[in-house]
């Protein structure tokens, strides 16, 4: 090993980078160097030379000696913290907090003894404070005050967010588990629906679901804002921006101040929302051309209604703040300039605070004003939505999805700056499914800049997410602990895990859903470290079980019985192909079709059709089917009664497995080459299905 690469290595795991990895066979792979050094130079690093690495290594383990205080620091309820704080050696110091509510708490001084530390020739005293255990929860600031020089860094403010050491469970899910509905929303399509599936249809399905299934919930896939101009990403999960909702998901139909329009504007309006209904008789869902009609219908709406809901959007404007009218800023610069802003838009508009920006704003505020104007609309049919379905009894209600990221040339990466990582794509390291490894082209958060804003764009988006929703699936939890980083160019496997603040990332969470009154599911497939599960157990986060992914270690499904209690427990997932289509071995036929296998495909299927004959014997010993070879309809019935028999806390149906589905709605690793979320609800024969032959079903 060089001495350059000694450094690397040094410096890598100095800033949580880890330098080797077991893969899904068992088998321990190192991180190629080249791959080390991009994410370092992601994370800021200068690795151009042995002199640059040695100062960035001294800089990183030196870091909390350049500052007085952290910039972050999180408690949990009822636990007393030391506090360490740096200042000139031979300085006194106070440190006080102000509470959220506003009041000031002075912090006792506690003895610490260390010996002063040399920081770039200048000695730096450590002294320690405590912070009392009786902290209410919530975002304080901590204060420090010494009689001499600030340090390099400053640091004499810092957050202090007092998190609950566990989020409780609702009390419904204390009495006993529930089941809920899983749906894409996108995909279920009523008679009525202007061309893809809306809020209207999603409170009409969860009502129907309350009705026929006892229904406690509707997991829905995330709402997230995609960009308003073609092509529209059609996936949830990369989306522009995450903390602002998709106005394709308004329904015409239920529009707010609809009967106060003009008659001629509103025949205008009705007239584009049936030219939209044609598109439902497409077998693949056209985002673009929905979005086009309905944004016509839209503007038609606004003109008209804009002026008389003008207070109503100010109150949506005053609790966003900046970043909303920076979402609509970015929406209004794509109409011009396209979506792509890092390599399309002039370099003086890539800075969101920079004076090309504001004059574009002021030369676009009645665009600006529309962009605004959609996210009340859809927030108020959200709003609406959750409430039908409360109504309806429906004890959680919509339990919403945060995707793991989002698109690296969209409205949240134009605006969040250097609190992403530049150069970098999230991904997965090959698995049993993907055995090529994933990169889903997200730019990943950079732990340091989350811990020095505070974690604000965390929080912020945790809110907005958990508004108007009775629980929220966080896709990929593992990316709160550690992320997979695939540098610009480089092959998914040759990736790296970076390590977050999970203490600080679950706590935040917690606290959110907390006052949130949410319940937190966890998607903790793949590869998770065991300590994971037991720290996602602890703080009342609950995993996830696919009843395709549970197996013991005698190589048999695992027994119903041994399933988590404290999990969402499911047959299926969005990146299978429906139960049925999966007996039918759908998923190896797509990876076949497309070239995503790694091993013959006789292999591939010899594998997949022993697991699932080892499945169907199973549900024939528990009693759940009447043969081993009974027709593939029975046998997923089957595997819904035997998540019946789980102590797990929530059961998830997939509504495509209630209609005969057996289309795969997504194939991971693919873009193109599969229509990945563009396929409609469909039957059994694979022809769409509308929401109303599901609800007259």
């Amino acid at each position: 090993m060089t001495d350059a690469t000694a450094l690397i290595v040094d410096l890598a795991r100095a800033k949580g980078v880890d330098t080797h990895w077991w893969d899904w066979r068992g088998e321990h792979r190192e991180v190629p160097e080249t791959s080390l050094r991009a994410v370092l130079e992601a994370l800021g690093e200068d690795t151009s030379s042995e002199e640059s690495l040695a100062a960035a290594l001294e800089r990183t383990r030196t870091a909390p000696w350049r500052r007085s205080l952290p910039p972050t620091v999180v408690q949990r309820e009822g636990d007393p913290l030391r506090l360490l704080v740096h200042v000139p050696h031979g300085s006194a110091v106070r440190v006080h907090v102000v509470l959220e509510g506003g009041e000031r708490r002075d912090l006792e001084q506690v003895e610490h003894v260390v010996d002063p530390h040399d920081v770039d020739g200048r000695l730096v005293g450590e002294a320690g404070f405590e912070v009392p255990a009786d902290l209410p929860l919530g975002w304080h600031r901590l204060v420090a005050e010494t009689d001499g020089d600030a340090l390099p860094d400053g640091g004499e403010r810092a957050v202090l967010v007092t998190v609950p050491q566990r989020l409780e469970l609702p009390a419904v899910l204390e009495e006993e588990p529930r089941t809920g509905l899983m749906t894409q929303i996108y995909q279920v399509r009523s008679s009525g629906s202007q061309g893809i599936g809306d809020l209207g249809d999603l409170a009409t399905l969860g009502e129907w679901a309350v009705r026929e299934h006892d229904a406690h919930f509707l997991l829905v896939n995330p709402l997230h804002a995609a960009e308003l101009v073609a092509p529209m990403e059609p996936s949830p999960y990369l989306p522009t921006s995450r903390r602002f909702l998709n106005p394709v998901y308004i329904d015409l139909r239920l529009l707010p101040g609809l009967a106060d329009l003009p008659e001629s504007a509103r025949a205008r309006v009705e007239d584009l929302a049936d030219r939209a209904r044609e598109l439902n008789a497409a077998d693949t869902i056209d985002r673009d051309a929905a979005w086009a009609l309905k944004d016509a219908a839209l503007r038609i709406a606004f003109r008209h209604l804009g002026p008389a809901q003008a207070e109503e959007v100010a109150r949506l404007h005053r609790d966003e703040g900046q970043p909303l009218v920076d979402f609509a800023t970015w929406c209004s610069l794509s109409v011009t300039y396209g979506t792509l802003w890092q390599t399309d838009w002039p370099e003086e508009l890539h800075d969101p605070a920079s004076a090309a920006v504001e004059a574009h704003r002021e030369a676009h505020r009645d665009e600006i004003s529309y962009v605004v104007w959609t996210q009340w609309v859809v927030r108020r049919q959200l709003a609406r939505a959750q409430q039908r379905l409360r109504a309806a009894g429906m004890t959680i209600g919509v339990i919403a999805d945060l995707a793991v990221g989002i698109h690296p040339e969209g409205a949240d990466a134009w605006a969040l700056g250097d609190a992403l990582a530049r150069g970098i794509d999230v991904g997965a390291p090959p698995d049993q499914f993907n055995q090529l490894g994933q990169n889903w082209s997200q730019p990943p958060w950079r732990p340091d800049r989350l811990a020095e804003l505070g974690y604000a764009p965390f929080r912020d988006m945790l809110r907005a997410v958990l508004a108007d929703a009775g629980g929220l699936r966080i896709d990929h939890i593992i990316g709160l602990f550690r992320l997979w980083w695939v540098p610009e160019d480089a092959s998914p496997g040759d990736g790296a895990y970076v390590r977050y603040d999970h203490e600080a990332l679950i706590g935040i969470l917690a606290l959110e859903a907390r006052r949130a009154g949410a319940v937190v599911i966890g998607e903790d497939l793949g590869v998770v470290e065991p300590w994971v599960r037991d720290h996602l157990v602890e703080r009342g986060i609950l995993g996830t079980s696919v009843a395709w992914f549970e197996w013991g270690e005698d190589g048999r499904p695992r027994p119903p019985e041994d399933y988590r209690e404290l999990c969402l427990a499911t047959v299926t997932t969005h990146d299978l192909p429906p139960s049925a289509g999966y007996l039918a071995l759908e998923h190896v036929a797509i990876r076949e079709r497309l070239g995503l296998l790694t091993r013959p495909v006789e292999e591939e299927r010899a594998a997949e059709e022993g697991s699932i004959r080892a499945v169907r014997e199973a549900l024939h010993e528990r009693g759940l089917l009447e043969t081993v070879d009974a027709a593939d309809a029975a046998v997923v019935a089957a595997l819904h009664r035997w998540l019946e028999l789980t102590p797990s806390r929530l059961r998830g149906v997939a509504l495509t497995d209630l209609v005969g589905d057996v289309r795969a709605v997504n194939q991971p690793g693919t873009d193109e080459e599969y229509p990945n979320w563009r396929l409609p609800l469909a039957g059994p024969d694979r022809r769409p299905i509308t929401l109303d032959e599901v609800v007259e079903g």
